[in-house]
């Protein structure tokens, strides 16, 4: 007996099409000119506003460790009159933005750096760290004892903050880097783009985690070497799953009340994250993604700029159009994300391992199937 599937068993999925397209090196974003113009485009301007939240969450984890009420937390230790009137008048990156994923990711949790956040050793490391700290102030050792787990769940957070920024440094780099091979023609597809990331990806799979803080001179490891938390896997991988998938329901679009069930007590059961976003919303109040596509629109390369003053309303719902765009770009991250991650080499003629690839992408294009995929799929404006 041969170890194969049946056919109609392996090939029967609603969205066999894209499993077929991500087995071919292809994407679930279809290969034209003007998808490659705004997904570049729109990653340009990404890779600016990552580095700038990178910059700032780890300067957070660094030196706002522990401080309860961090009034200039945004400002990166450069605090002066121009930039406090900045930050008054709203005239500033939306570090808030930044944060909301953070949290998004500390919430939902997965991976390795959530399962070492709750372990034995992580608590003592802990322990150690918030001891330094508050040594000689009566006031927060009063506060810890108190509340033992209140401390505790800030330095958690803050481990977040630093890892969120290390991943977040690293897919800076590479869109940016896809941008300059863009400009250069280098990159002039949708499959070339999806490679470039799907690279990236795998050249920094491995790159190390880690997080310490310095206190009264002294090194204090929350997150060391030997812990063993890797790029992909303990940073990459959770953040998709956070901000790409399940993401958080956005205030004034449903109900939080519990008795009207809107919203499904089951996290695994979200789909509130960016491949699932209706664009038109963005903009409104309490909408989170608005910060980010205010950000974007500052640094948009100029034949993207273009493009978007061609449509019928020009300027007038620029940020509908970047979010548009940035959609586009995450369906291409995604599509990277999940090659990178086949079980088996997408172009092996082994039976099993096919049938292992199949079953791997068909149980992501399950919870594709009430995403934005269709939408993505029509013709350019």
């Amino acid at each position: 007996m041969t170890n194969t599937l049946s056919p109609n068993l392996v090939n029967d999925h609603p969205l066999q099409p894209f499993i077929e397209r991500l087995l071919k090196a292809e994407a679930l974003l279809p290969d034209t000119e003007i998808n490659v113009l705004e997904v570049v485009g729109i990653l340009k301007s990404y890779g600016v506003v990552l580095d700038a939240y990178a910059v700032n969450l780890k300067y957070i984890a660094d030196h706002q460790f522990l401080l309860l009420f961090p009034f200039f937390k945004y400002f990166n230790g450069d605090i002066t009159l121009n930039k406090l009137l900045k930050h008054w008048w709203h005239d500033r990156i939306n570090y808030e933005y930044a944060e909301y994923c953070m949290r998004t990711m500390l919430w939902h949790g997965g991976g390795g750096l959530d399962a070492y956040l709750d372990s034995d050793e992580f608590q003592q490391n802990c322990d150690r760290a918030i001891q330094a700290k508050l040594k000689g102030n009566w006031l927060m050792q009063t506060l810890h004892r108190l509340f033992p787990d209140f401390l505790p769940e800030q330095v958690r957070q803050s481990a977040y903050y630093s890892g969120l920024g290390q991943f977040w440094t690293v897919m800076s780099e590479m869109f940016l880097t896809l941008s300059d091979l863009y400009d250069q023609q280098r990159i002039t597809s949708i499959p070339e783009v999806v490679a470039h990331i799907k690279d990236g990806l795998v050249a920094a799979a491995s790159l190390p985690i880690t997080y310490s803080v310095e206190i009264r001179g002294d090194r204090h490891d929350l997150l060391p070497a030997s812990a063993g938390l890797t790029f992909l896997m303990d940073t990459a991988v959770p953040y998709v799953e956070a901000v790409f998938f399940r993401g958080t329901p956005f205030l004034g679009t449903v109900s939080y009340n519990a008795q009207v069930q809107q919203i499904s007590p089951d996290q695994s059961r979200f789909a509130y994250g960016a491949l699932y976003a209706d664009p038109v919303p963005v903009g409104g109040a309490g909408i989170p993604p608005t910060l980010l596509m205010q950000d974007m629109r500052h640094f948009l390369p100029d034949y993207l700029a273009d493009y978007y003053r061609q449509g019928l309303r020009g300027d007038e719902d620029v940020r509908v159009q970047i979010t548009q765009s940035f959609q586009k770009s995450m369906f291409c991250v995604t599509s990277a994300a999940l090659q990178g991650l086949l079980p088996h080499p997408a172009t092996t003629e082994v039976p099993a391992e096919q049938a292992a690839n199949q079953a791997f992408l068909a149980t992501w294009m399950d919870r594709l199937m009430s995403s934005r995929l269709a939408v993505v799929q029509l013709a350019e404006r």
